[in-house]
This record gives C-alpha cells, sequence and structure tokens, in this order.
C-alpha cells in the first residue's frame, strides 16, 4: 500500500514539478541579472540555441533531420518559433527560400483564414510560404489599408 502510495506521489517527468522548474528559471534570471550578463542583451541557453541552429538549417536545407521534406505548415512553424526566439527577419531572409505559391488566390483566403485562427502565426510568415498581402488582407491577418489602429498621422 505504501509502495502504491509513493509512486503515486512521484513527479510525472524526472525535473520535476511546474513549480519546482519555475523557481529553476527564476533563480536563473536572477544569476543572470545580478551578475553582470543583465537582461538588456537576452542570450538563449544551450538547448534553445541547439533549437534555433536546428531550426534555421533546417529551413535552409528544406528538409529535416530525418531528410522528409519541410511542408508548408513545418516552414510556417520554424519561422514563428524564430521570430518568437528574436531572430531578425532579415537574417531569415537570407537561409530560408521563399516558395512561390501556383495556386490561385481566391482558393487560398478560406484555408489562410482557417489556419490563422487556429494558429494566430505572424503576418510574415505567410509570406515565406509564397502567400502574397492580398490574400492575408482577404483573409483577416492584415488589415485594411483604410482601417489602420491608433491615431490618424497629421499631414502638413
Amino acid at each position: 500500500m505504501a509502495k502504491a502510495k509513493a509512486s503515486a506521489t512521484k513527479a510525472a517527468n524526472r525535473r520535476g514539478s511546474p513549480e519546482a522548474i519555475e523557481k529553476r528559471r527564476a533563480a536563473r534570471l536572477f544569476n543572470d541579472v545580478l551578475g553582470g550578463r543583465g537582461s538588456s542583451s537576452p542570450q538563449l541557453d544551450g538547448r534553445t540555441e541547439k533549437r534555433r541552429q536546428r531550426l534555421l538549417q533546417e529551413l535552409e536545407s528544406g528538409a529535416t533531420r530525418g531528410a522528409r521534406e519541410l511542408k508548408p505548415l513545418d516552414v510556417l512553424q520554424h519561422v514563428q518559433e524564430l521570430l518568437e526566439m528574436g531572430e531578425p527577419l532579415s537574417s531569415l531572409r537570407k537561409v530560408a527560400k521563399v516558395r512561390r505559391n501556383a495556386v490561385p488566390a481566391a482558393s487560398v483566403v478560406d484555408v489562410v483564414e482557417r489556419l490563422h485562427k487556429a494558429y494566430n502565426f505572424r503576418a510574415e510568415a505567410y509570406r515565406f510560404v509564397g502567400i502574397a498581402d492580398d490574400v492575408l488582407r482577404s483573409a483577416g491577418v492584415l488589415e485594411a489599408e483604410g482601417a489602420r489602429k491608433g491615431k490618424p498621422k497629421k499631414r502638413a
């Protein structure tokens, strides 16, 4: 009976509970900020840096590590994740081959609209799979030219 109870209280993974993970992350950040590395230049930890390098390499080659070709959704996910890691758009343009889309724009609008509702990719990511701005505007990903947010600019 005690053996079953001990295994039930054991963490689901070897690294511990989410609270313990958050404690370690907070401690690392605290040490970085007060230790002189600061938060002004965010550095990626070793695993994240390796992941960033792998994603860039896969975008460049157009294939995963298992030699499977990247699907358009894979390209979107890779670009989105790299942008979230702080990778500049200019370096992604240098590495990734922008795919040309041969499908008519009218047939893509509904698909892009559903995909954007599900994943909420950044507009810049769609351009890497050959989706033009007019399709993004029609799908509701980009704002219409006249309906921009904020105050209008004053003209002299």
